[in-house]
This record gives structure tokens, C-alpha cells and sequence, in this order.
């Protein structure tokens, strides 16, 4: 299908782009990678008056560290992601995540702080986010992962307010992230992540609900002794995933109690 009628504009500067956001209104929407908006466009289910396009804004796609903070420009490139030293020395599980994104030519468009934003519970950056006790920083204050994801592509960015950067712990102990799919390039049915954090194993898991979740029971579970597979079996507790199409809300508590003992053993 055609996407509906839409102003463009493009801004050279984050306060640029706020102004535009703030001239075009509550309808405009950030155009990063667009992987995820213009689909949605195409099929009418997003209908924006503009789109502000922040592609031409330089420094937002750094990857930086400073002391034990990851810092990763919100234009940074999943194929950037993947294949910086960096981010494979101090966070190797980001690196991990995204190889797993989409095909070559999402890796080599899509963006770090669209998928963050974007808020899709099929995500696997905000999974990594919530896990890690991430900040999603924005052109005007510092937000935690476990407040920024609200419900399905809800935040509480506001209507001028851009994504910058996302800030993660370091970490590079014992990690693996695993995505169930049907396809190579499909979104994760369910996904399940667990990396060892200061001598602590913090689990994730992702299309397990409206946001990503932190499987504390699971953690809690390790923490006390408990054996990979006797502690996956907390994934599922308190879950209540949405069914569809490809996987009902019991397959998919299924999935995230063998998805995270795989996560796990093949971490340690």
C-alpha cells in the first residue's frame, strides 16, 4: 500500500529537530532507521502529519566508554553494534543481540534508539535495557529502562522529546541471548537473555508480554544454588503473554522456561 500524504523535513541538529517537532505538532513522528515506522505506514496503521528525519544529526551514533558505563549514540547502526571492538570487549552480549537483528539491510539501516523507542515487545535491545538497568537519555533528562517501557509501543517519551543515547552497564562475564523463531529473519516468538553481572545472573526475556521482562524469580532462583534447569522453570511465573498466529500464551510459557535454561547453560 502508499503511506498516507506526510510533511518531511530534515534536521542537521537535535534542537533543530525539536523545533520542527514542536512546529509540526503531536503527529510528527522521528524518522531514525525507519525499519519499523515506514511498514507501518505503508499498511495505514500509522498515519503521521510529518516526519522529522534525524539522520543528518552527527555524534549521535558514538559508542563510547567511560569507566564502567557503555555509551551508545541512538543513530549507532545495528552492523556498527555488531561489529565494534568496543562494544565487543565491554558489553560482548549487544554485539551478540545484534547479529540477530533482521536481515543485512536492517542491520546496516536500523538504529539502537529507533528500537528503543519504537517500544515493540518483540525488541531486543529494550530486553537487554530492562536486564542491565540501562538509561535511555533523551534531549532532555535521563530515563530508567524499567520506566521507559510502559505498555506496547508506549513510553513516556513526549511529543519533542528525541532519544540521544542509551547507556549500559559493563559487562562482559558469561552471556548468551537466544531468539525462537520460523524464519531466520523473523522477530524472536520468544526470546530469553542471561549475563552474569558482578558474580549475579541478570535474565531477560523477550515477546513474553506487552514490555520486555526481567525474570527475577529466575535469578533469585540461581542465586540460592538452584541448577540452570531447576531455575528456568520460574520463567514463566507471573507471565500472561498475549497468544497469536504463531505461538499461544502457553507455548510461549513454554518457550521462555527452555529458552532460558539454553540461555543460561550456553552462557556458562
Amino acid at each position: 500500500m502508499i503511506p498516507a500524504a506526510f510533511e518531511y523535513a530534515k534536521a542537521s541538529s537535535v534542537d533543530e529537530a525539536v523545533k520542527l517537532l514542536d512546529k509540526f505538532g503531536e503527529d510528527a513522528k522521528v524518522l531514525a532507521g525507519g525499519h519499523s515506522l515506514i511498514p507501518l505506514m505503508r499498511l495505514r496503521l500509522a498515519q503521521p502529519k510529518a516526519l522529522v528525519d534525524i539522520n543528518g544529526i552527527k555524534g549521535l551514533d558514538h559508542i563510547e566508554a567511560k569507566g564502567d558505563k557503555l555509551h551508545v549514540g541512538a543513530l549507532t547502526r545495528h552492523f556498527a553494534i555488531h561489529s565494534s571492538d568496543v562494544i565487543r570487549d565491554k558489553l560482548p552480549i549487544l554485539a551478540e543481540v545484534a547479529s540477530e537483528v533482521g536481515d543485512n539491510q536492517v542491520r546496516n539501516m536500523g538504529t539502537i534508539g529507533g528500537v528503543v523507542a519504537h517500544a515493540d515487545a518483540a525488541g531486543d535491545y529494550p530486553t537487554i535495557a530492562l536486564m542491565l538497568d540501562a538509561d535511555i537519555v533523551t534531549n532532555r533528562r535521563t530515563i530508567p529502562a524499567k520506566d521507559f517501557f510502559k505498555d506496547l509501543f508506549t513510553t513516556p517519551l513526549q511529543a519533542n522529546e528525541i532519544v540521544t543515547e542509551v547507556v549500559f552497564p559493563v559487562a562482559n562475564g558469561p552471556h548468551k541471548y537466544i531468539k525462537f523463531r520460523r524464519r531466520l529473519f523473523d522477530w524472536a516468538i520468544v526470546g530469553a537473555a542471561a549475563q552474569k553481572v558482578d558474580g549475579h545472573w541478570r535474565i531477560g526475556l523477550t515477546n513474553v508480554g506487552p514490555t520486555p521482562v526481567r525474570a527475577k524469580a529466575v535469578e533469585d532462583a540461581l542465586g540460592k544454588g538452584a541448577k540452570p534447569e531447576e531455575a528456568a522453570q520460574h520463567a514463566s511465573d507471573g507471565l500472561n503473554p498475549a497468544g497469536d498466529l504463531r505461538a499461544s500464551p502457553e507455548y510461549k510459557k513454554h518457550l521462555a522456561r527452555v529458552l532460558t535454561r539454553r540461555a543460561i547453560e550456553q552462557a556458562q
